[in-house]
């Protein structure tokens, strides 16, 4: 069982795989902005890089992230997820497991909604396709729906959760749940490419 910050650096490394591939693998100061951005975060964190560093070193320990030193002494030292070839997982479970690893426990179609960035699903059998997988792998379980909210929650099994949602979070609406999704999602865009350019300014300074 991953910790909280082993959790959040994992699902940032699975995330920026995806979003922003001419950054990946991530240096030191991409994955801190990745772990720390204050969008599609819950909750959000400051992660030190003390405290980043002990954590890549423990996945990798697991098995789950590899480190990429710069060669012939130039650039710098990025660091790369592994675990989904550690577990076994296709890409539409690997975007859903980020998800939640990032955002704490999930209703099917927020997960969705939220998840759309990092697999294309067209529809929402393919997102319950990848969570009855994940079950099936006892990497996900579906919790009990709590008093007020509108649907049940899926919740990863691979790390301790960062913090406890509390019950009222299920409980908006679907239809305001989608724009606050897809506004979100536009949040982050903006966030990844300031993440870029930090990367990159990050680069030519070193």
């Amino acid at each position: 069982m991953l910790d909280i910050i082993e959790a959040r650096v994992i699902g940032a490394l699975l995330e920026k795989e995806r979003t922003v591939p001419d950054q990946y693998p991530l240096s030191m100061q991409g994955l801190l902005s990745a772990c720390n951005q204050s969008t599609a975060r819950e909750p959000v964190m400051s992660i030190s890089t003390a405290e980043a560093e002990a954590a890549i070193v423990s996945l990798k320990s697991q098995g789950y992230a590899r480190v990429v030193h710069p060669t012939h002494g130039r650039g710098v030292t990025k660091y790369r997820q592994v675990i989904e070839d550690k577990l076994e997982l296709d890409l539409p479970a690997a975007a859903i497991l980020a998800v939640l690893l990032l955002r704490g426990p999930q209703t099917a179609a927020e997960l969705r909604s939220r998840a759309e960035r990092l697999y294309p699903f067209e529809m929402q059998q393919e997102v319950d396709d990848a969570l009855d997988g994940l079950a099936a792998q006892g990497l996900a379980h579906l919790l009990e729906r709590q008093p007020g909210q509108s649907a049940q929650r899926w919740q990863q099994l691979v790390a301790d959760e960062a913090e406890l949602v509390a019950t009222s979070s299920g409980s908006r609406p679907s239809a305001s749940g989608e724009r606050i999704a897809t506004l979100e999602a536009t949040v982050a865009a903006l966030d990844e490419r300031v993440a870029r350019l930090e990367a990159a300014l990050g680069d030519l300074l070193s």
